[in-house]
């Protein structure tokens, strides 16, 4: 996956320094890092050309746990709502753009 970042240098150090992400430095500090599990939904759109678009949302057990976690350490998060297939929230980047966080009410495809 890669995340392209108006401000590279502040988001890397938010995932490395916030989330506290396990990484490598390929070189340079480009780091690189480890995602926890993950899963790919793919939704429909009318066509390839309106929605060409994609969005990551992180996965969580706890919402409301993480969330303060995170605003302990001084993240911006907000709730969007629920949903039939889990609770979503939004945490802001440093770059200024959000990231989606959401606690799964479905069978998880990942073991």
């Amino acid at each position: 996956m890669v995340l392209y970042s108006a401000d590279a240098d502040a988001d890397r150090e938010f995932f490395r320094d916030v989330l506290k992400f396990d990484y490598v430095d390929a070189g340079d500090g480009w780091l690189i890092f480890a995602l926890p599990p993950s899963e790919l939904a793919v939704h429909p759109t009318k066509s390839a050309r309106e929605d060409s678009q994609h969005s990551l949302f992180l996965m969580c057990e706890d919402l409301d746990a993480t969330m303060s976690l995170l605003r302990r350490r001084k993240v911006k998060c907000k709730v969007v709502g629920e949903e039939r297939w889990g609770r979503v929230a939004m945490i802001k980047l440093p770059s200024g753009a959000d990231l989606g966080l959401y606690e799964p009410r479905h069978p998880l495809a990942h073991k």
